[in-house]
């Protein structure tokens, strides 16, 4: 069962400023973990959209050379 409350920011503020020294420690480090998964997934969206692409030529290519690796495939056995 899940509950979703709807809550200003100000009412949060003063939710969190009512922890105690413990409970505040843990949510600081869920906070600065989630933030840290956020950036690698950024670094990765990053590296992925920057990465090399085949060109159609390329394509082609391996198209070809696919083709030919199944056919003595399909000779040989």
């Amino acid at each position: 069962m899940q509950l979703q409350v709807d809550i200003g920011f100000n009412q949060l503020v003063q939710l969190v400023k009512k922890l105690s020294p413990r409970q505040w420690t843990k949510l600081k480090q869920e906070i600065e973990n989630e933030q840290t998964a956020d950036s690698t997934i950024s670094e990765l969206e990053a590296f992925l959209l920057n990465a090399p692409a085949f060109s159609e030529k390329q394509l082609d290519a391996i198209a070809e050379i696919r083709k030919t690796i199944n056919g003595g495939r399909n000779n040989a056995g």
